[in-house]
């Protein structure tokens, strides 16, 4: 996501100014170092280099001694978390799925917390080349980590050994990454779950990336975390924040806002809010730069977080925060609602006028499936195989060259049109790395029509922005989990790599515009409504108190005029009847607070 760089933390933890301003507010407030915290800051280091994590002598990885000095006691965040506890905050980490490649190239043994001793099963000791799955490495960070085996006692004795030691550090917070989306691991998901839930405290469970996710994905995991990513990352432009309004509409209608998860509820996360003083993606350490956001868009995310109940994370330099960003973080009321509110949902009753044309723009599909692969007008999207979308593919035999897979996609003229990929053979690493075992006998790669060093991804090479969608998603083959597909019984092509499958869709689709309105309860009787123009002119928006009736019941409506506030500005608007209306400024959004 966003962010200024992990090396920046501590400079802003010793600068607390903007902190202590914002303790008053009735939230959890937690302080999170980003990623890449154990890499040590040289030339050469990047997101994807090998050989600069420090590991210890279990493969764990350890802070960086140069950005956190007081790491040196304990090769851990003990003295950072002592001191974000003595501020009222708390603490947390991000992460990276599994063990590090530098872990299971040095063979590193295993810890078995119970003895202190290198973890002995089964008459010998396991050490993390028992346990890594080379196949399964990140697919955007191939050179720094890969995922571990939960089915045995090894790979989940790492895994404990990792996670009580960060209890052991005081962290209260993990992100998970890597492990969500498009690299959806289950197994680990779910193993990291169990483990969280054997310590003596919580701590809360973050997943991502965002990519590609459904709510049928989202099914089968929420239970098990606390927030879990929708999007790809957000950063500080209109198009990567319009892209949210879709795909949190369709959580929100499935009743996945404060569902159940683990130790408590899980909530969908629409990634940080880019604003104040940022970096550029990737970068570390600056150049630095104000936020490219306009003040009403900034405005109007902070909103659609709000309302969406969306946790609520900063990812600019606490060091200078100006009091414009600062006030629109901390809106109490949008805290509030964030926090409070109840019944939150995208409110499709309401009109949209621009000085040329009136339109109803409410009714809106939600759009559940991001396609990330185009060819020849169609995209390939990932989803949960229990969707009905997944079904449908087939192996079309072509005389004296490789079967097809297909996907028949629509009806034109009486006739079925099919989609189509080459299956070709997988292209297999040497003997010393891989044993052809008879499980992969029925994987294979998916192929442009006969091109065949050409393969279809499951995963890009590369994290992806919330609004980059319909990436092709095609490169050289090559013997990896990401690039292995398998067709079952019940027509689903299945990803060996994240289990998930195969969907075809058209990749003609409308831009996200027009008016866009969500409403909420309060604990009092309130009722939120926000409006929202995506469009690049100015709207006047409209909505009935009859349709807010018509959504919410008599338990909120009682009568057709309602008193009304602007949350923005603060004012008293006097009571109104009928309806509501206000002119939005191009790309912003009007909040109202009523009692009806």
């Amino acid at each position: 996501g966003t962010g200024t760089g992990s090396s920046n933390f501590s400079a802003a933890m010793a600068w607390p100014s903007p902190l202590a301003r914002a303790r008053h507010l009735p939230l959890p407030l937690y302080a999170v170092i980003d990623y890449l915290w154990y890499r040590r800051y040289v030339d050469g280091a990047y997101t994807d280099s090998y050989g600069f994590d420090n590991i210890d002598e279990w493969g764990r990885p350890f802070p960086d001694l140069q950005r956190f000095p007081s790491s040196k006691y304990d090769k851990g965040f003990s003295q950072i978390a002592n001191k974000v506890h003595e501020m009222g905050l708390k603490f947390g980490i991000h992460l990276m799925k599994g063990i590090s490649t530098q872990a299971v190239n040095a063979n590193t043994p295993i810890l078995d917390i119970e003895t202190g001793k290198p973890y002995v099963e089964n008459g010998r000791q396991w050490a993390a080349r028992d346990i890594g799955l080379t196949h399964k490495t990140c697919a955007w960070m191939p050179h720094g980590f890969m995922s571990v085996n939960t089915n045995i006692g090894a790979g989940r004795a790492f895994l404990r050994s990792l996670y009580r030691q960060y209890a052991d550090w005081g962290v209260d917070f993990v992100k998970v990454d890597c492990i969500f989306g498009t690299d959806y691991s289950p197994e680990e998901v779910i193993t990291i779950s169990q483990l969280l839930q054997e310590l003596d405290r919580p701590i809360v469970l973050s997943i991502s990336p965002g990519t590609e996710v459904t709510v049928p994905l989202a099914e089968n995991i929420s239970e098990h975390v606390n927030m879990y990513r929708i999007t790809g990352d957000d950063w500080d432009n209109w198009k990567d924040v319009s892209s949210h309004f879709t795909v949190s509409s369709a959580f929100a209608a499935a009743n996945k806002i404060g569902a159940t998860g683990l130790r408590g509820k899980s909530w969908p996360d629409l990634d940080m809010l880019p604003f104040g003083w940022l970096t550029d993606p990737g970068v570390n350490q600056g150049p630095h730069r104000p936020c490219n956001l306009t003040f009403d868009e900034q405005k109007a995310q902070m909103t659609l977080w709000s309302m969406a109940k969306s946790p609520l994370i900063y990812g600019g330099d606490l060091r200078h925060l100006d009091n414009s960003t600062f006030s629109i973080m901390t809106n109490p009321t949008l805290l509030k609602i964030n926090y409070y509110s109840k019944n939150n949902m995208e409110f499709h009753y309401v009109y949209g006028e621009t000085t040329s044309n009136t339109r109803h723009s409410g009714h809106l599909s939600p759009q559940y499936t991001v396609n990330p692969t185009k060819h020849d007008g169609m995209v390939v999207g990932l989803t949960s195989c229990t969707n009905d979308q997944a079904n449908g593919w087939f192996v079309f035999p072509q005389d004296g060259k490789s079967d097809h897979i297909c996907r028949i996609y629509e009806t034109e003229n009486g006739k079925n049109v099919s989609f189509c990929l080459g299956k070709t053979k997988p292209l297999l690493a040497s003997d010393d790395d891989i044993n052809e075992k008879e499980e992969d006998q029925t994987k294979f790669h998916l192929a442009v029509a006969d091109i065949n060093d050409s393969c279809l991804d499951a995963s890009a090479s590369r994290r992806r922005t919330a609004s980059e969608v319909k990436l092709l998603m095609f490169s050289r083959c090559k013997w990896h989990a990401r690039q292995m597909w398998e067709l079952n019984d019940k027509g689903n092509l299945v990803s060996s790599y994240s289990r998930l499958c195969a969907t075809v869709e058209s990749s003609k689709e409308a831009g996200i515009t027009g008016a866009r309105a969500w409403i909420a309860t309060g604990s009092k009787g309130e009722i939120y409504l926000a409006f929202f123009n995506l469009d690049s002119v100015s709207r006047k928006i409209t909505a009935r108190i009859s349709d807010l009736e018509k959504v919410l019941g008599t338990a909120f409506v009682r009568k057709h005029s309602c008193s009304c506030s602007d949350v923005w500005s603060g004012r008293n608007l006097g009571l109104v009847e009928e309806e509501i209306s206000a002119a939005v400024n191009p790309h912003g959004c009007v909040v109202f607070e009523l009692m009806c």
